[in-house]
């Protein structure tokens, strides 16, 4: 099941002494993420945060929120992770990461289960699934297009075709 709410950063400290807060972007972009008009404080949607202005500094997010205009406000949410409404992004087509974390990975040629995606490596060529076996063993997937076959989201798994020898060394 798809969550509304997706972690996109973490307040790492203050910037400045008007209450603009320092976010560590846990998405594409600290671009991407100065786009919200909202942010949320907890995985609920309960607990809102207006932006008032936004803006990419040195691979960062300054954000300064509504309400928050003193650098003491804006310590107190020093290690908060912050969430997007997924129905605020932009639809590109692509899935969220946090959407396939935990999808089952099969083999579309012979039906084995290799294990679920643990983790996602990004390379900057491709990115690499992280896919860990029931028994620890982990398996290292190339995003790429002869590999990966189908991604369904909400079917819970990732149909795949390891190239030659690619998983003959584990």
């Amino acid at each position: 099941m798809k969550k509304r709410y997706l972690e996109c950063g973490k307040v790492v400290s203050t910037h400045g002494v008007r209450g603009e807060i320092k976010v560590k972007p846990w998405c594409d972009s600290p671009e991407f993420l100065c786009g919200f008009d909202t942010l949320y404080l907890d995985a609920d949607g309960i607990n809102p945060l207006r932006v008032v202005s936004a803006r990419a500094h040195k691979g960062m997010a300054l954000i300064l929120p509504d309400g928050i205009n003193t650098i003491d406000r804006a310590a107190a949410l020093r290690g908060k992770i912050l969430y997007i409404d997924r129905n605020d992004a932009p639809d590109d087509g692509r899935p969220f990461l946090q959407d396939l974390i935990g999808l089952t990975v099969r083999d579309v040629d012979t039906n084995e289960i290799y294990g679920k995606l643990a983790d996602i490596i990004e390379t900057g060529a491709n990115d690499v699934y992280v896919v860990r076996g029931d028994c620890g063993r982990e398996l290292l997937v190339p995003v790429i297009e002869q590999v990966i076959i189908e991604t369904d989201i909400d079917g819970g798994e990732i149909t795949i075709r390891p190239l030659e020898g690619l998983f003959d060394a584990n």
